[in-house]
């Protein structure tokens, strides 16, 4: 059983961009998501894209005009996030995305934590401290933009075998294995060269958080959500740290 890191170093890191159907396309899906919800700096323009692999959320946002800060553990990743940058200034910091309050000298219009990431977390405890320190580290009216898989649902026998995506040159298989806060995540990687295929394997574990939970947490917090949403698998949720009585005296 490996590390997040560790899982994403050995192997999906060298996938992770592929796997989400190319560069361009999974930026285009970002563009569209972000366009759909109106987002674009208002505020302080600071913005915080946690777990922020390849730059599928980062280099949108830095088009839109915030100043973006991406966070990753994968140092794969993040060279590639520059690599994809070409025309926006984006500073990257390789790190744990509960220490990401310590990078920051001021408040943030935004923080986006999507495509899972908050399930890589190792515990609920961890998951609570990451929202507690969006909360704190957001500007009055500032959102929190989550989007993750809802893993609460047990799925049975051959159902958690999941084709995910497949080339002449690779074929990307996982199989789930629940326990009672995780999922055992398999991944099956085979990759063709020279005319024969290899299998490149690992596991690592996803915590099941389900929807209501997460809300339930945001509100405990004192977020106000905005929005809650499921599309192609994925919850979306908007939280905004709404301006007090207090604040406003």
């Amino acid at each position: 059983m490996l590390s997040v890191e560790d899982h994403y170093e050995t192997l999906l890191s060298d996938v992770y961009t592929w796997l989400m159907g190319g560069f361009a396309q999974a930026k285009q899906q970002n563009i569209a998501f972000f366009s759909h919800r109106n987002i674009k700096p208002t505020g302080s323009g600071i913005a915080v894209d946690l777990g922020a692999g390849s730059g599928f959320q980062s280099i949108p946002l830095a088009e839109l005009g915030f100043n973006v800060t991406a966070i990753d553990l994968s140092r794969k990743l993040l060279n590639e996030l520059t690599s994809n940058a070409k025309t926006v200034d984006i500073k990257t910091i390789k790190d744990d995305i509960l220490n990401f309050p310590h990078h920051l000298s001021e408040p943030c219009e935004l923080i986006v934590c999507m495509t899972d990431t908050m399930t890589h977390l190792k515990s609920k405890s961890d998951v609570l401290a990451l929202l507690q320190h969006a909360f704190n580290s957001l500007e009055d009216n500032g959102s929190l933009m989550l989007s993750f898989r809802d893993l609460s649902n047990e799925l049975k026998d051959t159902d958690r075998f999941i084709p995910l995506r497949s080339d002449e040159n690779i074929i990307f298989t996982c199989f789930l294995e629940y326990e009672a806060e995780t999922v055992k995540i398999h991944d099956l990687v085979h990759l063709k060269t020279n005319g024969t295929w290899t299998l490149n394997k690992s596991c690592y574990r996803k915590l099941r958080l389900s929807v209501t939970w997460v809300e339930a947490a945001l509100l405990n917090i004192g977020f106000e959500l905005q929005e809650s949403s499921e599309n192609g698998g994925f919850q979306t949720i908007v939280a905004v740290k709404k301006v007090t009585a207090e604040h406003e005296r």
